[in-house]
């Protein structure tokens, strides 16, 4: 029987071994195309869904980061081309179940499910306007819209000095002048790393910094912090870039131990930019849109 959790972490590893982290894409793009989503529905892949798929799109070079099941496809006019391979994503969920009758006691059992998806570009018949690649909305200034995030967020953030940093003590973002960056991403791709750290405090994530087996508690938080920034500088069209390379040797080994760790990982920086930017999601869709169904 497959181990799913080996088989992703096996994958993440190989990535991260070639020098290219699965969590951000390394150029820009019209903003929101850079985060997987479902062609049929329209609905965000996320958690380590978003890692998985942008692998793909990095490997084969797909224009679109677009996905949908086999019969979606077909129920859409198109058909898988003959010889395409699906690409694997998951769904996971943690379930309660009492131990025995009448027991108060509840058992957390953690649902791991696998589900196959296939690129745009693998099925022939979608309709012409489905597969296009859209222009940016009219007036969309990626550094705009990442200057909206940190705005609306409400975060103390204070300029000088030569370090980008988050002060748990102060509750405040320290970062240099943007003038001191060589250019305007670079400035807000190292604004939204120190601002997911900033959504780790007790009042807002509450993702307090603990150790975790086979990793150093910071090492863990730079982790989901790197991933999600690249989740925001994706949702706004910046193009990421490792802030912290320093790291990849402690990540690696931790996740050579752990094969759990990147889904921990994932899911903290999901649930870091989901309060951020509020997903127009019900909640019990919320579940469904890590499926490809």
């Amino acid at each position: 029987m497959q181990d799913l959790y080996q088989t992703v972490t096996a994958k993440i590893i190989a990535a991260l071994e070639a020098g290219t982290p699965p969590w951000f894409c390394p150029w820009a793009t019209t903003p929101g195309l850079a985060l997987p989503a479902n062609l049929s529905n329209d609905r965000p892949y996320r958690g380590v869904n978003v890692l998985l798929l942008n692998l793909q799109q990095m490997a084969h070079g797909y224009s679109l980061n677009r996905w949908l099941t086999f019969n979606q496809a077909r129920a859409l006019g198109g058909s898988v081309r003959r010889g395409e391979a699906g690409t694997q994503v998951v769904f996971f969920k943690l379930l309660e179940r009492d131990e025995a009758a009448n027991d108060e006691r509840r058992k957390v059992i953690p649902l791991l499910r696998a589900f196959t998806v296939f690129n745009a570009a693998q099925v022939d018949g979608l309709p012409e306007a489905m597969t296009a690649v859209p222009a940016p909305p009219e007036g969309w200034s990626p550094v705009d819209a990442a200057e909206a995030v940190l705005e609306a967020s409400g975060a103390v953030i204070r300029h000088g000095g030569d370090k980008a940093f988050y002060s748990p003590a102060q509750d405040i973002i320290q970062l240099p002048l943007a003038s001191q960056f060589p250019q305007a991403d670079a400035y807000y791709c190292t604004a939204l790393h120190e601002l997911t750290h900033w959504t780790g405090a007790p009042e807002r994530c509450n993702r307090p910094l603990l150790g975790r087996q086979h990793i150093e508690a910071y090492a863990f938080e730079e982790l989901v912090a790197e991933m999600g920034a690249a989740f925001l500088c994706s949702h706004v069209g910046i193009a990421g870039e490792l802030q912290h390379a320093s790291y990849l040797s402690h990540w690696l080994t931790a996740l050579r131990s752990d094969k759990r760790l990147i889904f921990s990982a994932a899911s903290l920086a999901q649930k870091a930019v989901d309060s951020l930017i509020p997903q127009p999601v019900a909640s019990e869709q919320k579940a469904a849109a890590e499926v490809a169904a």
